[in-house]
């Protein structure tokens, strides 16, 4: 089975073919996807996507969205977490890169999703860029408050953080800058991956896969990262396919497995 763990349907990107896209991901052999909450203001159209019978969402506040709401509370999201729908919190963290909202309100905001998390036991997405010492720290403290599922999406932080990430039994996920041709450091981190807790993404519109870098990405390209995943791996297709399925549906826990 072919799933998408990280998709941005909702994005305007989408707005003038969305359903040509999802018919394409369906034809490629996708067989399940994630769409992901951006900014909690914008679930509703999340969430719309999401009501397609093998389309799931989660709930939750980028960190360049943080400042939008600075008081978020965990309340905030476990409130949309009794629709059956929605399976994960996130995408939440931290990006020092951009810097697009304060970076004390970025941590604040990823603590209440952190609650979140646990109070639901619905896995926290985190989306992490050049703040690897502050997201280890975190992340090892609320662990030691009470234990929750974290996936650490699209991954391309450094190896510290990985093994730090590791050992509180992170889940990981590959996307299409796998497959990029300056990526080394990437891939170096991907060969020390937990292989029992490695899932892949397309992240689209965003990061498509070689051949169709530069591209909107879409969820048809998703065998493309699969594919460099197992050669990297030194697995065959048809196990690093069966082992992305049994890894998702062991992070993803509310979504049946057919």
């Amino acid at each position: 089975m072919l799933i998408d763990s990280h998709v941005n349907l909702h994005a305007p990107q989408f707005d003038a073919d969305r359903d040509e896209v999802i018919a394409r991901a369906r034809a490629a052999g996708i067989r399940l996807m994630v769409n992901i909450s951006d900014k909690l203001s914008g679930f509703d159209k999340v969430r719309a996507v999401a009501d397609a019978p093998d389309i799931w969402c989660t709930v939750g506040t980028h960190p360049h969205e943080a400042k939008e709401k600075p008081d978020l509370t965990a309340a905030d999201l476990v409130a949309h977490c009794s629709d059956p729908k929605v399976v994960g919190i996130g995408e939440t963290g931290l990006d020092f890169h951009y810097d697009l909202s304060p970076r004390d309100i970025q941590a604040q905001v990823f603590r209440a999703h952190v609650a979140a998390a646990r109070e639901t036991g619905l896995p926290l997405v985190v989306h992490t860029r050049e703040a690897d010492d502050l997201m280890g720290d975190i992340l090892e403290e609320e662990y030691a408050a009470g234990s929750f599922k974290v996936l650490l999406h699209c991954y391309t932080s450094g190896a510290a953080l990985a093994r730090r990430a590791a050992a509180l039994g992170a889940w990981f996920s590959v996307s299409g800058i796998a497959t990029f041709k300056a990526a080394e450091d990437v891939r170096a981190v991907i060969l020390d991956m937990p292989e029992d807790r490695i899932i892949v993404e397309t992240d689209c519109p965003y990061l498509a896969p070689v051949p169709h870098r530069g591209r909107r990405n879409e969820p048809a390209y998703l065998p493309e990262v699969l594919w460099k995943l197992a050669e990297l791996r030194g697995w065959s297709r048809e196990e690093a396919e069966r082992r992305n399925e049994d890894a998702f549906f062991a992070l993803f826990d509310r979504i049946p497995r057919p």
